[in-house]
């Protein structure tokens, strides 16, 4: 996964680049130094008001620890109002897959698109 961190006025100019891989995550500027980029994706807990990851008629914050995609997310979006940067989530180029909506084609064709760069 690869975030992108820019101005909120300038949402063209990206000014850091943070990717999440193999359960590390790196992050570096894109363009001139940002003061403080580093402290982004320290290793340390983060705390979120997400229900998605509380247990059944539960309520409050839950805190994610270090060395998941879930904390990755969590710590850009946690910490990057505090340096003045937004972020946005870029997927990566996904090659290959099933497609469902496919089922139109034959199995040959089907290879040909999967095979095709």
């Amino acid at each position: 996964m690869r975030a992108e961190l820019y101005r909120p006025e300038d949402p063209e100019d990206v000014v850091a680049v943070a990717t999440w891989a193999d359960g590390r995550s790196e992050i570096g500027a894109a363009g001139e130094p940002v003061q403080g980029l580093e402290r982004l994706l320290r290793p340390t807990s983060v705390v979120v008001e997400d229900a998605s990851l509380l247990r059944p008629g539960t309520h409050g914050a839950s805190v994610l620890e270090p060395g998941s995609y879930g904390w990755f997310r969590a710590a850009l979006l946690a910490r990057a109002p505090e340096l003045g940067l937004s972020v946005r989530f870029v997927a990566e180029t996904v090659r290959g897959g099933w497609d469902p909506a496919s089922q139109y084609v034959t199995f040959e064709e089907r290879i040909g698109r999967l095979a095709s760069p």
